[in-house]
């Protein structure tokens, strides 16, 4: 019989403990809590400043760290990855069990892509790992001694040192050990052979100690400035000030910290300050006052930091969204703003200043650009000018609008930050709409008014005065009709009969359907043609003649395609347009030297058409063009090319693939060069082969850059094809 040892959940069990320990201490604490907020809104802010500048001091201290710890083995770790790797790894270490250690394992790209193998981080982190520790022990020493000597309830605080010194010791033998190849090495090895390759090439870097010492000096910077953040929030909140209390607290801090296995101590760093400075005389509201804002610079700052660290690569797309994300709430904003009462006590004082029916049109005027604002919301997500100069209109009167109303200055900060996002991203809107729609919606918009102005004018004045009570003037009458079309609040017309309400109305909704259909002709995207189509393809054809040297060259001249042709080099791009980006196929055809100029050509010639360029399949040799140029790039996929007449099966390397290529001949499969002109039954069957792919998979052709089933383009191809036993292709 077997027996399987019992496995203990010893690192879940702490980490409850150490969450309830969390939720006792902010539950029995909140009144506290509640009452610190007045002594901490009272902080000195020049002291509070100061301890700004000792976070910015520790992110440098710790980033230095790593640049150290990176140098001892030969690395060159630049200071704004180094700044970017504490940030992200002190972000996830707050979420990750034993978060200390184990975000050690995290590699943001930065340092991926600066060529350092996984080994090579792992070594230096663990080299960084060590240093912390190290220098908690260096610190702790005179600050443990300090408190055995002088507070009593501090008598027992050896055993928690001497845990460290334990820890410290036990890494230090088990690092010397593996190097040499000793006991430890021997029994990992014994019992997990295939781990010790990797724990050899971890183990095996040469460390330059001098370089290391760097890194425990500012190991040492970083406790310095732990300490200085509780010192300085004593100074800060006018209380008796000690710089052996603020090392204590501090340092039983990071004791809580390192053993902690969740959350980074969170609720049991706070208890244990809160009793160390009470031990030295503080009260409890005033120990808490302290730690809280110790909590604000040591913790909650980095983690900000770290949050925005992690942002800031989604920043592009963050601000691609967000102006249409927010003119979208702004237009519900609107809406409900106009059919919730509005507050009267505000609305009171607004009369005072403001007629009453300038309030009524207000209020009208804010539920139409309402409805307008989510209509053009829609079309900033494709990068109209036209509708981001709509956009940012409509937030401006929504702003007037939301502060004549009622006075809503909530609902006008929110019209203001939309505005304020919008006009800072007006780069990103360069897509033209059609002018010829815009002539359209501008005729059309003209004559309504016009056509609705001399309609009004006759009804008006000619309307039986029992439908309103009022033989109109000519002048009221065209003042009603121009109001009512205008979609303004007319608070001196009352219809009295059925009648007048539906009259009224039919302006109104004239009105609103002109003003729609101007929005949408103001908005509608212009379509992109080529002429001469033809003749623009045969240049393409020629020049790729002369200066083509691209599998994909082919896919140039397909009939999808429009052409740039440069006005001072023999060269052309080809591209497609779609959602206001000209995806172009590769870079431009042409001679190497003049494809710089040429890229530049095509960036101005997009520019002026009001859409973005964007290159598609750009190959590994000629991504130094658009370095050049400062693009941005995102890797899709990689190829590799083959040079067949030097390609050999032999070889021990290539035996998996004699084997496939062996089998599939047992099975009867044989490959077939044909050249053209191809049989009927041949083209036949490629198409079944086609047509059956595209459905097995629910696919499209993707004619860009793959081209299309064609029998034309077909019979002029050599074609390979895999026939099975039976001679089906």
């Amino acid at each position: 019989m077997k027996f399987t040892p019992v496995k203990t959940y010893w690192r879940e069990i702490l980490a409850v403990l150490m969450l309830l320990l969390a939720v006792v201490f902010f539950r029995s604490e909140r009144a506290e809590i509640g009452a610190i907020i007045p002594q901490i809104q009272k902080a000195n802010p020049l002291w509070l400043t100061a301890a700004l500048a000792v976070t910015l001091m520790y992110i440098f201290f710790l980033a230095g760290m790593y640049r150290k710890c990176f140098a001892s083995i030969g690395l060159l770790l630049q200071w704004n990855h180094a700044v970017v790797l504490f940030l992200k790894r002190n972000f996830i270490s707050i979420f990750l069990p034993a978060g200390g250690v184990s975000a050690l394992a995290y590699s943001p790209s930065q340092i991926r892509k600066a060529g350092f193998n996984k080994t090579q981080v792992h070594q230096a982190s663990g080299l960084f790992g060590f240093a912390g520790l190290l220098t908690v022990f260096i610190a702790g020493v005179p600050v443990i001694i300090f408190t055995i000597f002088n507070r009593s309830p501090f008598k027992n605080a050896w055993t928690g040192f001497a845990l460290l010194v334990i820890i410290i010791l036990l890494l230090f033998l088990a690092v010397r050990s593996i190097k040499n190849k000793g006991w430890l090495f021997s029994r990992i090895d014994k019992k997990f052979p295939s781990f010790t390759p990797t724990l050899q090439e971890l183990f095996g870097a040469n460390v330059h100690i001098h370089t290391f010492y760097g890194a425990v000096a500012y190991s040492l910077g970083v406790e310095l400035c732990g300490m200085l953040h509780v010192y300085l929030a004593m100074l800060a909140l006018g209380l008796p000030f000690s710089f052996g209390a603020a090392a204590s607290a501090y340092i039983i801090a990071v004791l809580m910290m390192i053993i902690s296995p969740f959350l980074r101590g969170l609720g049991a760093v706070e208890l244990s300050m809160v009793y160390v400075l009470q031990q030295f005389g503080y009260t409890a509201m005033q120990a808490l006052s302290i730690t809280v804002i110790y909590r604000v610079f040591e913790f909650w700052l980095p983690l900000l930091s770290g949050l925005i660290a992690f942002a800031w690569k989604g920043r592009k797309l963050f601000f691609r969204l967000a102006p249409a994300l927010l003119t979208f709430a702004l237009g519900i904003v609107n809406i409900i703003s106009t059919v919730t009462s509005p507050l009267h006590e505000r609305q009171h004082l607004l009369r005072e200043y403001i007629p009453l029916t300038a309030i009524h049109a207000s209020n009208l005027l804010v539920l139409f650009i309402g409805l307008f604002l989510l209509v053009t919301a829609t079309f900033l997500f494709r990068g109209l000018r036209n509708a981001w100069i709509i956009a940012i209109m409509l937030s401006l009167f929504s702003l007037i609008g939301h502060l004549t109303k009622a006075l809503d200055y909530e609902e006008a900060i929110f019209a203001g930050l939309t505005f304020i996002v919008l006009a800072a991203t007006v780069s990103q809107y360069r897509i033209r709409s059609s002018s010829k729609w815009m002539q359209v919606g501008l005729k059309t918009a003209g004559l309504s008014l016009a056509a609705v102005l001399l309609f009004g004018f006759v009804s008006f004045y000619f309307i039986d005065i029992k439908h309103f009570g009022i033989d109109f003037t000519w002048q009221q009458s065209l003042q009603h009709t121009l109001r009512s079309f205008l979609l303004v609040e007319d608070s001196s017309l009352q219809p009295i009969t059925r009648f007048g309400h539906e009259f009224i109305w039919l302006i109104r909704t004239t009105g609103f359907i002109t003003w729609g259909f101007l929005l949408f002709t103001l908005i509608r995207p212009r379509r992109h043609t080529q002429l001469n189509a033809e003749n623009a393809r045969t240049k393409a054809t020629f020049l790729i003649s002369q200066f083509g040297n691209s599998a994909a060259d082919y896919f140039k001249q397909y009939k999808d395609k429009h052409y740039f042709f440069s006005a001072i080099h023999e060269a052309f791009i080809a591209y497609r347009v779609s959602r206001g980006f000209a995806i172009a196929l590769e870079g431009p055809v042409c001679a190497e030297e003049n494809k710089i100029e040429v890229l530049k050509e095509f960036d101005l010639y997009c520019r002026n058409l009001g859409i973005k360029p964007a290159f598609y399949r750009v190959g590994e040799n000629s991504i130094n063009w658009f370095n050049q140029l400062k693009k941005q790039k995102l890797i899709i996929g990689q190829e590799a090319i083959l040079d067949l007449q030097h390609f050999s099966l032999d070889g021990k390397e290539k035996k998996s693939l004699r084997n496939g290529l062996n089998s599939l001949q047992k099975k009867g499969y044989t490959l077939s060069v044909r050249s053209p002109p191809h049989t009927a039954d041949l083209i036949i069957s490629l198409q079944e082969v086609s047509e059956e792919w595209l459905k097995e998979f629910d696919k499209v052709e993707l004619i860009f850059s793959h081209g299309m089933f064609d029998e034309k383009e077909l019979q002029q191809q050599d074609i390979i094809t895999l026939n099975d036993a039976e001679g089906v292709v």
